[in-house]
This record gives structure tokens, sequence and C-alpha cells, in this order.
């Protein structure tokens, strides 16, 4: 199977971003981190991509998932054949809102 390319627009600390990238680690994928707190124009691209305000933004072959946990995330990996079902267990909560202070 085909290597997929991954960005991931992530924050630092907040469990949705938590859940993407234990979504990724189980399937052992590798991505494009791109941090959209410490990094101003990351957030801009991700906006200017998803065409909103809210992350996380996963963009996986150029198709993008806008403002999803890593349910949704692995959802998409399994329906577009990116991945094959694993027996593998993620690392982390896959589906934890981030602390609202942290919600952008």
């Amino acid at each position: 199977m085909k290597t997929p390319a991954i960005i991931a627009y992530l924050k630092p600390t907040c469990g949705w971003s938590t859940g993407v990238r234990a979504v990724l680690q189980k399937y052992q994928l590798p991505y494009d981190g791109r941090d959209i707190i410490v990094n101003p124009d990351n957030y801009a691209e991700m906006v200017k991509k998803s065409g909103q305000q809210l992350s996380p933004c996963v963009e996986v072959n150029g198709h993008m998932l806008a403002d999803v946990s890593g349910d949704e995330v692995e959802a998409y990996l399994l329906k577009a054949g990116v991945v094959q079902p694993t027996a593998a267990v993620a690392d982390a909560p896959t589906n934890r809102a981030c602390d609202t202070h942290h919600h952008e």
C-alpha cells in the first residue's frame, strides 16, 4: 500500500490533537505535523485550506478533514482504503475535547 501524504494541523496540548496523533501512530503513518499555536503561518495556511478556523485539520492526499477528532480521521482512513483494520490500540484517547481555553 502506498504511503499517503498527510499534513496534520495540530495544537501542542489539545485532546483532539492528541487523538489525531494517536491514530496516525496506531497505523504507523508518517505525517507532517504543523503546530498552529507556535507558528501563525501554519494556522493561516490551515484556515486558507480548510475554509474555517477550528482545529485539528488533517489533509490526506489532498483531501481536507476539517475540525476532526482522531476517531473521525480513523474512520476516513479506513473508508478511503488508506489503511486496513488493525488490532493495534491507540496510545491515547482519540475523541477527547480540548480544554475550553485551548479550543479555537
